[in-house]
């Protein structure tokens, strides 16, 4: 069976409105293109501070959201599963932008894929990560890694959050994904040494690779540079 193909673009970092954006630019590629196996896309980005709440957080008061901003970060509303979280520098985030349809057309073996994916990393670096009843992925009771997922005609986007030298103090403003009585941890703090998003890729790609079943290729510098340019550009 030939291998699937899922197209990296490596962002860099970027504020969250310009991520939303290249989400989008990539998922239109998609309903433009149904038929076409080249745009699935894995973007890894990291994000300038930003809280961002998800489609079961709609009774967020103006008062709570201003006192959010307060801190020195941004605040996005969005159509993604899951409950209020943090995103920032330190953080690697991922946006896998494919069609399930060439893979499983189930976003349930979607998210499991995502949490092996993240627990298969951690386990790599020699840390014990599970799941729970709760979304995401743990380390006792702390999450280490966000999932918070939107898909639409088996198109995903959004995806997932995983803390590398995350400064975890932005996530005592809020209860991270609305779990009363838990915490939150990276890889850093549960390996006592400083671990980079740069470290992680190279673990996550080969991660990823494995449990998607795919082969990850690099974009052509031109082709990313005018997509992200174009998602940019379009935040003006």
């Amino acid at each position: 069976m030939e291998s699937r193909i899922v197209k990296l673009i490596s962002a860099g970092r970027m504020s969250y409105k310009a991520g939303l954006h290249l989400q989008k630019t990539l998922v239109d590629q998609h309903h433009y293109h149904p038929n076409s196996t080249q745009e699935n896309t894995l973007v890894l980005i990291e994000h300038n501070p930003v809280y961002t709440i998800g489609i079961r957080d709609k009774n967020y008061t103006a008062e709570e959201i201003e006192r959010l901003r307060g801190t020195g970060a941004e605040f996005f509303t969005t159509n993604r599963g899951g409950l209020i979280t943090f995103h920032g520098p330190g953080q690697l985030v991922a946006y896998p932008i494919i069609n399930l349809k060439q893979f499983k057309p189930s976003v349930k073996w979607y998210v499991e894929q995502i949490e092996k994916t993240v627990i298969r990393l951690c386990a790599e670096m020699g840390i014990k990560a599970e799941t729970s009843p709760h979304t995401g992925v743990w380390v006792g009771d702390k999450k280490i890694c966000a999932i918070g997922i939107h898909g639409s005609r088996f198109i995903t986007s959004h995806g997932l959050a995983l803390n590398c030298n995350t400064d975890l103090q932005w996530f005592k403003h809020i209860v991270p994904c609305g779990i009363e009585g838990k915490g939150v941890t990276s890889l850093s703090e549960e390996l006592n040494t400083e671990v980079t998003i740069s470290d992680v890729i190279p673990l996550f790609k080969n991660a990823f690779e494995d449990q998607f079943k795919c082969t990850i290729v690099d974009y052509q510098p031109g082709e990313a540079s005018e997509i992200m340019r174009a998602a940019v550009s379009s935040t003006k």
